[in-house]
């Protein structure tokens, strides 16, 4: 999926459906009629159709019951005047519509059908204004019937706000949902074009501007983003001629035991490609042969149990450490992370030393609340649901926060659509990645290149969201055949173009 218009932004914002209809009041109450915002909606839906199929005879238009109807009404006006053969279809009585959908409906003066599969007989391209970001129930019946029907026909479909039957906001699928090839919506983008199912349902997503200033923002105060380097940019440590490597931040990294060394030497090495100025493993006697075989750049120190690693990061200069990847399910990696939540080092959690504490969360929590450090979270759903077991519900960006705000750390909730979310309610959603991140390693790697950028004092929420983003812009680069050893060797590549991104920003 892709998303256009949102360029030179400081901030790509996300909004609910309840955060975009107290945009459309405000700017209605501001002085834009309703009908101006609807009429320049369906246009731009208008619009996105021309541009794609110039040369189509027919377009079905399925206009639904609301002001996603309404849209639907104005596009197929627009769609008639530049001589495209238009079958509108649409069930009920126009007038019942809401009363700008209504309006709109009075300016077609052609025929309107039945919603229904035979509307779709000799069409070529269909547009999509059945139903809106808003859908808070499954989809039945004859809706339903004619959702699979479209579907089923194979023809393209653009769809207006979100594909009908996908829930703006969470990105569920209620019942049944278009599989779009685009989606025009309007304004800024909603968390279901990002967010699983749905980012997959949508299509290329283009953001039309339709007469909503940006100051509304200021009213609404959305607090969920989508992870783009626009958001966390503005907070990368660049190096600077005068630096050097002690001021670039000495990242620690925890390893297993002798024979679960590797999780831990990816991290480490994911913390260094990112920037980190040093970058230590942390092993264990029984491994420090096995680790010493394979670190060049990468420094080592014996450190056994939490005795061991409270002595290293006793030198404050230490001042990020990364305990979990094939750290063991036990005691010893319990008490490990207790002793770096003393410490005064920023401290990454993840795997193993989240899984320790599935019995008794509130002994992590009270430790991390009272940590002066930042903190960060790396679970993915199977570790999530171990420790927050009794957090539940369809929005993974609501559970994400509602993490964040228990545990008093930053949760960086991995997959194809990660989420990271901040105690203070932030929360950033990625749409930057790869299939061929589901191997082994990456989210060791990932971990180490948080890590990475607190060492750079970085915050924590940004520091999270861009490493979540160049993770999975290097996969990308990458492609097929990917392994977690290839990741820290293509973040050069990738800071170098947000260096190029950031030269532009500066000019």
């Amino acid at each position: 999926m892709m998303h256009k218009k949102c360029a030179g932004r400081s901030k790509i914002e996300l909004l609910t459906a309840q955060e975009m209809g107290e945009a459309d009041r405000v700017t209605v109450e501001g002085g834009v009629p309703g009908v101006v915002l609807m009429e320049n909606a369906g246009g731009a839906v208008a619009k996105e159709v021309a541009r794609r199929f110039p040369d189509v005879g027919t377009v079905a238009v399925l206009c639904g019951p609301g002001n996603n109807g309404g849209d639907g009404f104005v596009a197929a006006r627009h769609l008639a005047d530049h001589g495209y053969r238009v079958r509108l279809a649409f069930d009920g009585d126009p007038s019942r519509l809401p009363p700008d959908a209504a309006s709109m409906a009075k300016r077609w003066s052609r025929a309107c059908e039945a919603l229904g599969p035979e509307v779709l007989a000799d069409a070529d391209v269909v547009v999509d204004a059945l139903l809106g970001a808003g859908l808070a129930r499954p989809v039945d019946g004859k809706l339903a019937t004619l959702i699979e029907a479209v579907n089923a026909s194979a023809l393209p479909v653009v769809s207006v706000d979100v594909p009908s039957g996908i829930d703006g906001t969470t990105g569920a699928v209620r019942g049944v949902a278009i599989e779009a090839a685009a989606t025009v919506t309007f304004f800024r983008l909603k968390p279901g074009h990002l967010l699983l199912p749905g980012q997959l349902h949508c299509g290329e997503v283009t953001v039309a501007e339709i007469g909503i200033p940006d100051s509304v923002l200021e009213t609404i105060r959305t607090k969920g983003f989508a992870n783009d380097p626009a958001l966390w940019l503005p907070q990368f440590r660049w190096p600077t001629p005068e630096g050097h490597k002690y001021a670039r931040g000495h990242a620690v990294v925890v390893s297993g035991p002798r024979y679960a060394t590797g999780a831990a030497r990816l991290g480490a090495r994911g913390a260094l490609r990112i920037g980190a100025g040093l970058v230590t493993v942390a092993s264990p006697r029984d491994a420090i042969d096995v680790n010493a075989a394979q670190l060049t750049a990468i420094m080592l120190r014996e450190a056994d149990g939490a005795r061991g690693l409270k002595t290293i990061l006793a030198d404050e200069r230490k001042n990020a450490v990364l305990i979990g990847p094939g750290a063991g399910v036990g005691e010893n990696t319990k008490d490990m992370v207790l002793a770096a939540l003393v410490s005064k080092a920023a401290v990454v959690l993840d795997a193993d030393a989240l899984i320790v504490f599935a019995g008794d969360p509130a002994v992590l929590f009270a430790a991390i609340r009272a940590h002066a450090a930042p903190v960060v979270l790396t679970p993915h759903d199977g570790e999530f649901a171990r420790l927050f077991n009794d957090i539940h519900g369809v929005s993974k960006v609501e559970r994400t926060r509602e993490a964040a705000a228990r545990s008093g750390a930053v949760v960086l909730l991995k997959g194809a659509d990660t989420v990271v979310a901040a105690p203070d309610g932030r929360a950033s959603i990625n749409a930057k990645t790869s299939p061929w991140l589901a191997t082994a390693g990456t989210g060791d790697v990932l971990a180490g290149m948080v890590l990475g950028l607190l060492a750079q004092g970085m915050p924590a929420f940004e520091a999270a969201s861009a490493a979540v983003w160049m993770h999975g812009a290097a996969a990308k680069a990458y492609g097929p055949g990917l392994i977690a050893e290839d990741l820290p060797e293509g973040l050069p590549s990738v800071l170098r173009d947000l260096a190029e991104i950031n030269e532009v920003r500066g000019k």
